[in-house]
């Protein structure tokens, strides 16, 4: 598990180890300038391209605050290790911080080449800015504007420098500048680097999108802050603010929290699942959670769906259980459908609701039996939460064992927001429905946030574009009923779940090519994301490579 913080936590955790602890500013400054120098050396070593031919200079293009000092101190480290490195200074100098005063003195009183922006920008337009790494030094986690001016011009430069073959790789002290560190938004502009060496710990901006596309490899360096578990809650956020809790993110290690399947043991040790989905022509999505729920381990799923769905699920699924209903049963017959509905929550260990339902009239009671039944956990997905969305009354029924996994369509009826809003603001979102009703909320996005009743949050980072495909969110509430299903509970289940099944997609995605992949081929694939099987070797190549840099 890694911790990912927010600009505000990092700030804190720095001022802790200068203030309190009695680490020096500028120690640790140096710990992070020889840091972000070493990994620009072994660009510059190994190749970025493979033309060998091209020049070794580096410029690193500095803002007027910490960050800057950072990148004039990785700059200064490089030339005096005889790599060709300058800065270029943005802003006005006079008014940089202490830090940045000292480091730009010393990198005058070694002789390196320091360009003004103008300066600069004249040597790009006569075409003499050709170099192997360019560090982006402007802005770093405090950045709470918009980037307007001759910043917003300087990033445009940097980004077009880069496209254009000019720089080979742009290396980001920290953050890629204009990322907003805490949701990774685009503050007007933003770098678009290859490489990003932050400190302590991942900044929520850089496993977020768009701040994830602009942040390319990221490398974490521990320079010498103090354990977080040191800070006292006051001294992390405030003493008159709600503390905002650490976020975390899963890598392969996390997979041991699967529960181990006991030798003595049967069927119905590992969970039954009762899976209600499904509407006339719409079985796919209970075919696929109920797949996906069999392949994360479940021992026993039952679907509960129209009676026009028996034969293709039975010939599709053998090994389910089947129990059917007609819409005129549920309408016309209340009473004994409310029987039926209480017999199979009560077998039930954990109930999926929502699949592939529709919006028929009958969807609303069916949901609304489900909620004020069933004493198990609840994943509530699709056409459950839409009902809910159209039926507000229903939330009165909201439990702390619910899970609910809505796309941002989905979290926008929910709520009443646009999708612009959420989008903006993922996080916050998910977090607040999460403890306005008590549950758990898995946010879907390009990086899913899990919200826990208790404010825990993590961000997903696995996963492929080739997952975009329909179905592949049914997949997902097949994969964290089974997990509830082996005994795990319901913020573990889901956290572990999302990433499990990003994880799928990857193992699919290399054997059917990114456009290719069905969210069939994401369910075969659990087992192998699970650690279980082996996924081929090409798969499995992907896999090591992406665990041993997670590792790293």
């Amino acid at each position: 598990m890694r911790t990912l913080v927010t600009g505000k936590q990092m700030k804190a955790v720095d001022a802790h180890a200068i203030v309190t602890v009695g680490i020096p500013s500028m120690v640790l400054m140096e710990r992070a300038a020889f840091a972000v120098a070493r990994e620009v050396k072994g660009i510059l070593e190994e190749g970025v391209t493979g033309r060998p031919d091209r020049g070794a200079a580096v410029w690193s293009v500095c803002g007027t605050g910490n960050n800057g000092a950072d990148g004039i101190a990785a700059a200064r480290m490089l030339f005096l290790e005889g790599v060709s490195a300058g800065v270029v200074l943005i802003g006005q100098p006079e008014k940089g911080t202490e830090e940045f005063l000292q480091q730009l003195k010393i990198a005058r009183n070694l002789g390196m080449e320091i360009l003004s922006r103008e300066q600069w920008e004249e040597l790009c337009s006569q075409g003499g800015m050709q170099c192997r790494v360019l560090i982006d030094a402007i802005f770093g986690v405090g950045l709470s504007r918009q980037v307007q001016g001759a910043y917003a011009e300087c990033i445009r430069r940097i980004n077009g420098l880069r496209l254009d073959g000019t720089v080979e790789c742009v290396a980001a002290v920290d953050i890629p500048s204009g990322v907003h560190s805490d949701t990774g938004q685009v503050m007007g502009e933003a770098v678009s680097a290859d490489l990003t060496v932050t400190f302590g710990w991942e900044k929520r901006g850089t496993v977020l999108y768009p701040g994830r596309s602009l942040a390319g490899r990221v490398v974490v360096e521990n320079i010498g802050f103090p354990p977080l578990d040191s800070l006292k809650p006051e001294v992390r956020d405030g003493e008159d603010e709600e503390e905002t809790p650490y976020a975390c993110t899963y890598g392969p290690g996390d997979l041991e929290r699967i529960p181990e399947r006991a030798a003595y043991s049967n069927k119905g040790t590992f969970g039954k699942v009762l899976i209600v989905a499904g509407s006339e022509n719409m079985c796919g999505a209970a075919y696929l959670s109920a797949l996906a729920a069999y392949r994360t381990g479940a021992g026993l799923v039952k679907l509960l769906t129209v009676e026009e769905n028996r034969l293709i699920l039975q010939s599709r699924l053998p090994e389910a259980i089947l129990a059917t209903y007609t819409a005129g049963q549920l309408m016309e017959g209340r009473e004994e459908f409310r029987k039926l509905i209480d017999e199979q929550c009560r077998w039930a260990d954990v109930v999926v609701l929502g699949p592939g339902l529709g919006c028929g009239a009958y969807v609303e009671y069916l949901v609304e039996d489900i909620l004020t039944m069933a004493c198990s956990p609840v994943v509530v997905d699709a056409d459950g939460l839409n009902t809910i969305a159209a039926h507000p009354y229903l939330t009165s029924y909201y439990t702390e064992n619910i899970i609910i996994t809505p796309h941002l369509g989905e979290m926008a009826r929910l709520t009443g927001q646009s999708i612009p809003q959420i989008r903006e603001n993922l996080v916050e979102t998910a977090a607040e429905y999460a403890a306005h009703y008590g549950l758990t909320c898995v946010l879907k996005d390009a990086a899913t946030v899990v919200a826990s009743r208790e404010g825990g949050i993590y961000i997903n980072t696995s996963g492929t574009s080739a997952m975009a495909k329909a179905g592949s969110g049914d997949v997902l509430t097949g994969i964290i009923a089974g997990l509830l299903g082996l005994g795990m509970d319901e913020t573990e289940s889901a956290r572990l779940g999302v990433y499990i099944h990003g994880r799928a997609g990857e193992v699919a995605a290399v054997k059917t090519g990114c456009h290719g992949m069905l969210a069939s081929d994401l369910a075969e694939a659990i087992g192998s994301a699970m650690g279980g099987k082996k996924a081929g070797n090409a798969a499995e190549a992907v896999l090591q490579s992406r665990d041993s840099e997670e590792k790293r």
